[in-house]
């Protein structure tokens, strides 16, 4: 739109200088053809050989005509001259026996015997008595005495005709230009409102293939999740139970040393089914669907209690209540990223999750790397943070590491409604925020 004013006003602006030239070209053209008739009908039949001479009597007698038949029509001064610069007569009689001279135009409009007409620019010396009115249209041609000598006879036109002129021209352009610039306008708004269309289907299509692919991949670790529960983890209790089985009747016959190998054997295979059963419920979490997202979160947060991290976790069961089924695995699959980054990057000893709600979305945390930050709202909002006591991290350096992961999650928030920020700094640990949107009238 912004273009689309910018070349309105340039058009405008062109169209306004080339009103202005047509009108200034069609008036000179309309001086030089008056000139033309006053010259022929009116100026060379009142010449006389004495008007030559200086007689006061043939000046009186012609300046009556021409100012009875010339300068009532537009015409502000009139000059009579000799092939030599003399001013014969002019109707400023302080011009008349003053030299001047002929400039190229003057003398080839005499010896090629044409009209010539021009925009003066009232510069030369003998302009001294036109220059008060600004711009003057200026025609002069040759006429002749009845003796045969060859004077220039010089008129000088108003100028207030080609502004006049040029209004009309500009109104009457102004008029078309608009309407087919308007036009062109309603044609651009309708591309670009088709293209609108279009950009809108290939987001929401770009959001569907984003959500397919997260379901894509949930579906594919429930999978995994039992094919290993029914096979491996099935298989390694039975075995679990016969090597117990196998060190207690080697204990029973006398050998201490093999039943204690065994009781380890038999250990180490306990803990083996322990990791998969805590690698199962990160893969699938079945208990976010059965014992809702409080237990769910508590599962995620075993392996890091295993691995001696302190996990507070917090989850106001007003604020669980608000979210639906879409949001509350959106709120579970950004706890299991950020709790995957504090084991993979953080280092942390403390880390606390908590789901609760807040009066306002305000802007203390930097958005996620390559977002935009988001506005501060009002309303009440549900809000999940992820904090930790880790390492800590430089924002920018982060965005250039990558992290497809939570470039993952992000689009997901933003495709919910939500939104995802960060607040990091090196050696001061790490703060994950995801607000959801508002409840209906700020209340639970």
């Amino acid at each position: 739109m912004v273009a689309a004013v910018v070349v309105f006003g340039l058009v405008l602006l062109g169209a306004s200088v080339a009103a202005n030239r047509l009108a200034e070209r069609e008036a000179v053209n309309d001086a030089a053809h008056t000139a033309n008739l006053l010259a022929l009908a009116v100026v060379q039949p009142a010449l006389s050989d004495d008007l030559l001479e200086g007689d006061p009597v043939a000046l009186a007698a012609f300046d009556k005509v021409v100012r009875a038949s010339v300068l009532t029509n537009g015409i502000v001064r009139v000059k009579l001259w000799r092939i030599d610069g003399t001013v014969v007569y002019a109707d400023e009689s302080r011009l008349i026996g003053q030299v001047f001279p002929l400039d190229a135009d003057q003398l080839e409009a005499v010896d090629q015997r044409v009209t010539q007409a021009e925009v003066s620019d009232l510069v030369r010396t003998e302009n001294a008595f036109e220059r008060t009115g600004g711009k003057l249209l200026e025609v002069y041609r040759p006429v002749w005495t009845p003796a045969g000598e060859t004077l220039l006879f010089e008129v000088y036109g108003d100028y207030a005709p080609v502004a006049e002129r040029s209004s009309d021209l500009w109104r009457g352009l102004a008029g078309l230009l608009a309407s087919s610039l308007m036009l062109l306008v309603v044609l651009m708004t309708t591309v670009l409102w088709r293209v609108l269309d279009r950009l809108g289907d290939a987001h929401a299509q770009r959001e569907a293939l984003l959500r397919r692919a997260v379901d894509a991949s949930d579906a594919e670790r429930g999978r995994i999740a039992a094919t290993l529960h029914d096979g491996p983890v099935q298989e390694l209790v039975a075995s679990s139970l016969a090597v117990s089985g196998a060190a207690e009747l080697t204990r029973a016959s006398g050998d201490q040393r093999l039943a204690a190998e065994l009781h380890e054997a038999a250990a180490t295979v306990r803990a083996t089914i322990a990791g998969l059963r805590s690698l199962l419920v990160d893969l699938y979490p079945a208990r976010l669907s059965e014992a809702g997202l409080g237990a769910a979160l508590d599962d995620l947060a075993r392996p890091l209690r295993s691995r001696g991290t302190s996990v507070d976790l917090h989850a106001d069961a007003a604020a669980v209540a608000t979210l639906d089924e879409e949001q509350t695995r959106l709120v579970y699959r950004i706890v299991r990223e950020c709790l995957r980054n504090v084991v993979k990057h953080a280092g942390a000893s403390r880390v606390a999750v908590t789901v609760r709600f807040a009066d306002a979305l305000a802007p203390p945390a930097q958005p996620v790397p390559g977002r935009p930050a988001p506005a501060a709202a009002s309303g009440r909002h549900t809000e999940i943070v992820v904090e930790d006591d880790g390492v800590g991290f430089a924002v920018d350096g982060r965005a250039r590491a990558g992290h497809f992961g939570l470039r993952v999650m992000t689009e997901l928030a933003e495709a919910a409604g939500a939104v995802l920020q960060v607040a990091s700094a090196p050696g001061r640990g790490t703060t994950w925020r995801l607000v959801l949107a508002p409840t209906p009238g700020g209340m639970p």
